[in-house]
């Protein structure tokens, strides 16, 4: 009989299980402005670089996600020049307290013929800055844990929003405009499960949003390239 229970609580644990995995699915929105009917091309030699906004002691963009967006770009008809390289390469003026936030402190960076120069021998031609976060709220449930002789573990559940907001702003080095704005945001909930250990059941949101974002990125950048 005890076999037997087992076997029943090991089946409604699994079913329950494959039940909140299903609900770990998250919903992602993907928005696209040109600011230029203009078709985008690269040449053999010509380079895309993705870096994230970052200010000095205060805020910085995920390097994780900022190297995931970059890699879901590189392919047969793009190259994407690493954000470390390419921050190593041009030191120190996309560092954190130097780099530009915007079009205007980008034109006058650019004034500098050191940094025109340095571009130019790196063949970079698209510069994309990722500028956004992963947020997590509204936490719901409990759990609880105790250590004991003969008996240890968690009981409980808890959810909670996890909402990941990312805008990828496209600039062209040689012209010095701002080519487009890609905005996604992505949503789901995240379950934490007590079940002698606590079992994480995470909403992939970030993997949702990179894939998002890499993926407009990579038909604007291959559009009209031949």
């Amino acid at each position: 009989m005890r076999d037997v229970a087992r076997a029943v609580s090991g089946t409604a644990t699994s079913v329950f299980l494959a039940a909140v995995l299903g609900a770990c699915a998250s919903t992602t929105t993907v928005d696209e402005i040109r600011l230029t009917a203009s078709p985008t091309t690269l040449d053999s030699t010509e380079k895309v670089v993705v870096i994230g906004r970052r200010d000095a002691g205060q805020y910085e963009t995920d390097r994780n996600f900022v190297a995931c967006v970059g890699k879901k770009i590189h392919g047969a008809n793009v190259t994407v020049v690493p954000e470390s390289e390419f921050v190593d390469a041009l030191y120190p003026w996309f560092e954190p307290r130097t780099a530009p936030k915007g079009l205007a402190p980008l034109k006058r960076l650019m004034e500098r013929p050191t940094v025109r120069n340095k571009l130019s021998a790196e063949h970079i031609r698209y510069l994309v800055m990722v500028d956004g976060d992963i947020q997590s709220d509204g936490h719901a449930g409990s759990m609880s844990c105790a250590v004991g002789i003969g008996f240890g573990g968690c009981f409980g559940f808890t959810t909670w929003q996890k909402t990941a907001f990312f805008e990828a702003v496209v600039w062209d080095m040689q012209k010095l405009t701002e080519e487009a704005r890609i905005r996604v945001d992505s949503e789901g909930t995240s379950y934490m499960i007590g079940v002698i250990a606590p079992i994480p059941l995470l909403t992939p949101v970030e993997s949702e949003a990179c894939a998002g974002m890499g993926d407009q990125l990579r038909s604007y950048f291959t559009s009209g390239a031949g």
